[in-house]
C-alpha cells in the first residue's frame, strides 16, 4: 500500500507529499525530483535532529513509520571556495641607473592597481643599485607582470618572486634541464614549458653550458615535470630537480646577490657590472 510522507526543502517550509513504495521506502530519486540536490531526509526527536537511513538510494522509515513525523532535506554541504592567492612583493631586476620610482609605478601600473614601489640605493651614495621591488593589489595583476619580460627606460628587465633566506621558495619551482643544445633558446623553453604551467623565468647560461633552468609559478607543476624526458626541437632533454650549488669562495659570493635571491648555482650567475660611478660590486642586501 502507498504511503505519502510529508517532506519539505526546509524545517519551516511548506511539505509535500511525496509517494513511497511498495515496500515502504522512498526512492531518493522521488525525493531529489521535487527538491533538486536533496542528498536524503531529516527529522527531529525530542529537540534534537536525526537522520533517515539511506541504503542502494532508498529511505528507509523511522521505527515509529513515516507519519510518526515531518521531515525535510538534507543538502550537501557546499565547499569552501580555496583561499584566494596573496600578492607577493616582487623583485624587478636590471633596471637602469636613471629610472625612478615614478617611472617604475608608471610603468607597471598599466599591469593593475600597485601597493608598493620601491627602487633600492646604495645608504651612502644614493646611486640606484639596478632592482627594485613592487606589490600588486590583485593577484592577476602580478600574473601578468610575471608572464613576460618588461622594457623600461630602455631597458630588459625581469620581474621574479624572491626567495626567503634559505632559497627554498625558488627551488621547488624552479626545474634542471640537461641535455641542452646550442639551437634551443629561453624563447623555446618558454614556449614548451608553457604548456604545462605558467613559467616566470627561464635561463640559459652563457657561455652555453648543455643545461638551462625554467622556473614555473607552480611548484606543483615543477615537481610533476622532473624524472621525465622531453623532445624539444628533436632533442631529448631530461628533467630533474634544480639542486642549487653552495658559493665555493666569499669573492664569487659577494658578487651574486641576484643569484642568490633567484636560487641559481653560483657557477651559472654571471656577476653583474659595477655601477659607472663606483669601482666595487654594488649588489649589496641590505
Amino acid at each position: 500500500m502507498t504511503e505519502y510522507v510529508p517532506v519539505s526543502e526546509g524545517e519551516q517550509d511548506e511539505p509535500i507529499e511525496l509517494p513511497t513504495e511498495e515496500d515502504g521506502s522512498l526512492l531518493l530519486s522521488t525525493v531529489a525530483a521535487q527538491f533538486a540536490g536533496a542528498s536524503g531526509l531529516k527529522y527531529r526527536v525530542n529537540g534534537r535532529l536525526r537522520g533517515v537511513r539511506l541504503v542502494d538510494e532508498r529511505l528507509s522509515p523511522p521505527a515509529e513509520g513515516w507519519p510518526a513525523y515531518r521531515y525535510w532535506c538534507a543538502f550537501p554541504r557546499a565547499e569552501s571556495p580555496p583561499p584566494r592567492p596573496r600578492c607577493s612583493d616582487l623583485i624587478v631586476l636590471g633596471l637602469p641607473w636613471k629610472t625612478t620610482e615614478e617611472a617604475v609605478r608608471d610603468y607597471f601600473s598599466s599591469f593593475g592597481d600597485l601597493l608598493m614601489v620601491q627602487v633600492k640605493r646604495d645608504t651612502r651614495t644614493g646611486l640606484s643599485k639596478g632592482f627594485g621591488f613592487i606589490k600588486f593589489a590583485e593577484y592577476e595583476a602580478q600574473l601578468r607582470a610575471l608572464g613576460r619580460r618588461h622594457m623600461i627606460d630602455g631597458r630588459w628587465c625581469d620581474v621574479r618572486i624572491p626567495n626567503g633566506k634559505d632559497g627554498s621558495s625558488t627551488a621547488h619551482r624552479k626545474v634542471f634541464v640537461g641535455r641542452c643544445t646550442e639551437n634551443i633558446t629561453a624563447e623555446d623553453l618558454r614556449e614548451y614549458f608553457g604548456s604545462f604551467g605558467q613559467v616566470t623565468d627561464v635561463f640559459v647560461p652563457r657561455p652555453f653550458r648543455a643545461f638551462s633552468f625554467v622556473t614555473f609559478l607552480d611548484p606543483e607543476v615543477a615537481r610533476s615535470l622532473c624524472g621525465q624526458d622531453h623532445i624539444i626541437k628533436g632533442v631529448s632533454v631530461n628533467i630533474s630537480t634544480a639542486s642549487p650549488k653552495r658559493e665555493r669562495s666569499t669573492t664569487a659570493a659577494s658578487g651574486l646577490g641576484w643569484g642568490r635571491m633567484l636560487g641559481w648555482p653560483a657557477d651559472a650567475w654571471p656577476l653583474p657590472a659595477p655601477h659607472p660611478l663606483e669601482s666595487k660590486p654594488y649588489l649589496k642586501y641590505e
